[in-house]
């Protein structure tokens, strides 16, 4: 009797660590929301913030291992940001590919939490911002230590949001969405990666004929370059303003200003594409040297090719695993001072020290070999006019024939397309599907 006395008292030791976990939610569900948040493992540092679109927002840090595979390495804070709507809500998880101070701002709202009132949690990426690990090796920013970043972020939460949830993201955070959902198919119910390009090498090659052939009219695209062939040919002209603001702006660079100036014009006619400006803002080929000098600047800034960029954990990550473009010098070859810019990401955008980094397309192939046999509840945002869309899922054919796979092209929609970008025929689409989903019982997740 003794023994099985003894036995029971085990086995209710070993059970209790459970039923607190199943019961905090409840025992806690009157009480602050605060309170709660401090309350879950791992989190630290909980700070209310103004916020004139979410009744209750904070900010936090969670604790992560550096490497998800060895603890030992040691551990680094993310950053978090909960916007609380109510614990009987869906919950939005975005999966954010940069740093997370936009979304600080009082007037930030994220758009599928609004349409559909729910929670928000938003996760800034690792090796971004104050989620840098120290010291900062670069080995473990990888894309698969970035999901299992997410991953954790999902179980600790899931402790008070226990509804559906969705996950979702923009650019190189729409990316991250697909990816974990790749990685981790049953962590959320619903997944909606807006302008999410998937790429297969670090110079992709999709995106030059798309520039060259495809974007626009063709009116429209010989304005382009007729730009960049003008800014050329007076170079000579333009280069002191470009040194000045190069000098004023404390701006250096891995290779001579000459080729940097080179990459502001090649890169012109993604940067104009991408975020929409008009062809029709372009100034003329007689218009002053001051007017066409602003205007480059403007839509291509060297200060993106610099050593003080801000992109460098993106760069590093492109060159590594998420690819990237190249550019099309033929019709502009006359006027460069460069022959080719092959390479130019590892050259000029990264230090010697990464600049070695191997391209690995396994991550390509898996995301696409996923996407073939499987029929998740997906959602895809695209803007026709984007350079990156040339390289995302928009033109897979196999895609065609999945029930829950959706796919929205706004023709002439940039960069910055969102649901509220559609004309209301396809708007109310996209939020019927994503309200469907929500509805159904948890038999068709």
């Amino acid at each position: 009797m003794k023994k099985q006395i003894a036995s029971y008292r085990i086995l209710g030791l070993r059970l209790l660590p459970l039923l607190i976990a199943l019961l905090l939610p409840l025992q806690m569900w009157g009480e602050d929301i605060k309170a709660q948040l401090m309350a879950l493992p791992g989190i630290s540092k909980v700070e209310e913030l103004k916020s004139s679109k979410y009744d209750h927002k904070y900010l936090m840090n969670i604790r992560q291992w550096i490497d998800p595979n060895d603890t030992t390495v040691g551990a680094f804070q993310q950053r978090v940001i909960v916007c609380h709507v109510g614990f009987d809500r869906p919950t939005v998880l975005v999966t954010e590919g940069y740093n997370c101070n936009y979304a600080l701002k009082e007037g930030y709202a994220e758009e599928l939490s609004k349409l559909f009132d729910a929670n928000l949690i938003f996760v800034e990426y690792r090796y971004f911002a104050a989620s840098t690990p120290q010291p900062c090796n670069w080995r473990y920013l990888t894309v698969e230590n970035s999901l299992a970043d997410l991953h954790h972020v999902n179980a600790t939460f899931h402790r008070l949001y226990q509804g559906k949830w969705m996950a979702t993201g923009i650019s190189k955070g729409g990316q991250t969405c697909l990816f974990y959902r790749v990685f981790y198919p049953n962590d959320v119910n619903i997944s909606v990666p807006y302008v999410a390009p998937l790429n297969r090498s670090v110079e992709d090659g999709r995106h030059e004929p798309f520039l060259r052939d495809q974007v626009g009219t063709a009116k429209e695209r010989q304005r382009v370059l007729a730009f960049q062939q003008t800014v050329l040919q007076r170079r000579n002209a333009l280069m002191p303003l470009f040194k000045d603001y190069v000098t004023k702006n404390g701006l250096t660079f891995r290779a001579p200003l000459n080729e940097i100036y080179d990459l502001c014009v090649l890169e012109y006619a993604f940067a104009l594409w991408q975020w929409g400006t008009p062809v029709s803002s372009i100034p003329a080929s007689t218009a002053s040297d001051e007017e066409l000098f602003n205007h480059l600047i403007r839509i291509s800034n060297p200060g993106y090719f610099s050593i003080q960029s801000s992109d460098l954990s993106f760069n590093v990550q492109a060159a590594k695993q998420l690819g990237y473009y190249g550019y099309d010098v033929k019709p502009l070859r006359k006027w460069l001072s460069v022959k080719t810019t092959k390479d130019y990401l590892r050259r000029i955008m990264l230090p010697d020290s990464l600049r070695n980094e191997p391209f690995n397309a396994t991550l390509y192939h898996k995301t696409m070999a996923f996407l073939r046999h499987h029929d998740p509840k997906m959602i895809f945002i695209y803007g026709g006019l984007d350079p990156w869309g040339s390289s995302g899922v928009a033109k897979l054919d196999f895609l065609q024939n999945k029930r829950n796979i959706h796919v929205f092209v706004l023709p002439r929609g940039s960069h910055a397309t969102r649901i509220a970008s559609f004309p209301e025929i396809e708007r109310n689409e996209i939020v019927d599907i994503i309200r469907q989903w929500l509805d159904e019982g948890e038999e068709n997740k």
